[in-house]
C-alpha cells in the first residue's frame, strides 16, 4: 500500500509547508480524515487527530504510520474523543491553528433509520466543534458540508446559492451546519468555510457494512464475485470526486484569504456519471488488474431519500480558493483499484 507522492499541486504543497500549525483533523481515523492526516504529515506539519472510532478505523491510522515513516509519524498526536462531548472538542482545539472538521455520521439510509444519532453527531457535534474552535482562537475552521443540502432543487449544475428542501435527516443536519457557521460569522466574527462534497471516493473508504458508499461497495462485490445491486434503473447520476480533490480543497480553504471565508463551496469535478456507466468503468478497471467479472448487475427499487441527479458547478471554488481538480473519476479509480485489491486480499487471509 505504499504511496510515495503527495497528490496535491506543488504550489499548494509549498504553501502548506510554510504554514504555521498545528492542524487538527477530526474524524482522523476515517476515510477523508486519514488522507488529510497523511498529506499534512508528508508536508512536515504537526497534526492532531480526534476520533471516537464510530466509523473510523485504527487500521487507517496504522496505514498512515506505515506510509509516512517514523519521522513524520512523530509529529502526529492522537486523541480518542467524541465531538458530542464539548470537553473533548475543547481539549483537541487547544493551541491549534487550523481545524479541518471531517467527523460526522454519514449515509442517508443511516440517518433515516436513526435520526437521533445522526443529529447528535452532525448537528450537536458540529456546534461543539465550532464553539470550541472559536473559543480557542484558531486561525481557520474548514468543515465537511454535503451536496445532499441541494435536496429537491432540480437545477443542474448545482450552484451554491440555490438549494431545495432536504430529503433526509442527514441532509437536514448538513444544512444546520451551514446555518450555524453563517450565524457564528455574523454574531462572533468567526468565519468558517464549508465544503459541499460530491460523492468523494478513494483509498481507505470502507467497502463493507450496511452504509458503505457505492464505489467501494461495488468494487468489493466485483472482486469477490458477488451479485452487484443497482438501486433504480442505473440512470441516476453523480459527480464522483476523488479524495485527492477533497484534500486539495481543504488545504486551500484553510489557507485562504479572509474574503473567501464565511462561504460554502462545491467540491467535485464537474462531470456527471450514471450508475450504469460506473459499473462499466469498474468492470473495465478491474479487468486491467486481472480480475474478470462476467455478471450483469441486479436492479432493484430506488432508495428513499436519494437525489436522482447530481452535478456540481465548481466555478466559485475556483474563483475564491483556486481549486482545480487534479483527478477525474477515471484517474481516481486507477489510484484506488490496487488499494482495494490488497485490502480485500488481506481480509481473505
Amino acid at each position: 500500500m505504499e504511496r510515495n507522492e503527495v497528490f496535491i499541486p506543488a504550489a499548494l504543497q509549498a504553501r502548506v509547508r510554510a504554514a504555521q500549525g498545528p492542524w487538527l483533523v477530526t474524524g482522523a481515523a476515517g476515510f477523508i480524515g486519514s488522507n488529510l492526516v497523511e498529506t499534512l504529515l508528508r508536508l512536515d506539519q504537526q497534526v492532531i487527530g480526534l476520533d471516537n472510532f464510530a466509523t473510523g478505523y485504527q487500521h487507517n491510522l496504522d496505514e498512515v504510520r506505515e506510509v509516512v515513516g517514523p519521522d513524520a509519524w512523530s509529529r502526529f498526536r492522537f486523541i480518542e474523543g467524541d465531538i458530542r462531548a464539548f470537553e473533548d472538542c475543547q481539549a483537541a482545539c487547544a493551541g491549534v491553528a487550523h481545524v479541518l472538521h471531517q467527523a460526522a455520521l454519514g449515509s442517508v439510509p443511516r440517518s433515516i433509520e436513526d435520526p437521533l444519532a445522526t443529529h447528535a453527531a452532525n448537528a450537536t457535534g458540529f456546534l461543539n466543534m465550532l464553539t470550541a474552535a472559536r473559543d480557542a482562537g484558531v486561525s481557520s475552521f474548514t468543515y465537511a458540508a454535503s451536496s445532499s443540502t441541494y435536496g429537491d432543487e432540480p437545477t443542474l449544475p448545482k450552484v451554491e446559492d440555490r438549494i431545495g428542501r432536504p430529503l433526509s435527516p442527514y441532509a437536514a443536519t448538513k444544512l444546520i451546519n451551514e446555518i450555524y457557521a453563517e450565524v457564528y460569522a455574523r454574531c462572533y466574527g468567526f468565519r468558517a468555510i464549508g465544503l459541499r462534497y460530491f460523492n468523494v471516493f478513494g483509498r481507505r473508504q470502507d467497502p463493507d457494512g450496511a452504509y458503505a458508499a457505492v464505489i467501494p461497495q461495488w468494487i468489493a462485490s466485483l472482486i469477490r464475485g458477488d451479485d452487484l445491486f443497482i438501486n433504480g434503473d442505473g440512470e441516476t447520476t453523480r459527480d464522483f470526486c476523488h479524495v485527492a480533490n477533497a484534500v486539495q480543497a481543504n488545504l486551500l480553504a484553510a489557507l485562504s484569504a479572509d474574503e473567501a471565508r464565511d462561504r460554502v463551496y462545491n467540491v467535485a469535478v464537474g462531470q456527471r456519471t450514471s450508475l450504469n456507466q460506473l459499473f462499466d468503468l469498474l468492470v473495465g478497471g478491474l479487468r486491467e488488474q486481472g480480475v474478470n467479472y462476467d455478471r450483469r448487475p441486479v436492479y432493484r427499487d430506488f432508495r428513499a431519500g436519494d437525489v436522482r441527479h447530481s452535478l456540481a458547478d465548481i466555478a466559485l471554488a475556483a474563483k475564491h480558493l483556486g481549486y482545480a481538480p487534479t483527478h477525474t473519476i477515471a484517474d481516481g479509480l486507477h489510484d484506488a483499484m490496487p488499494w482495494y485489491l490488497q485490502f480485500i486480499a488481506r481480509q481473505a487471509g
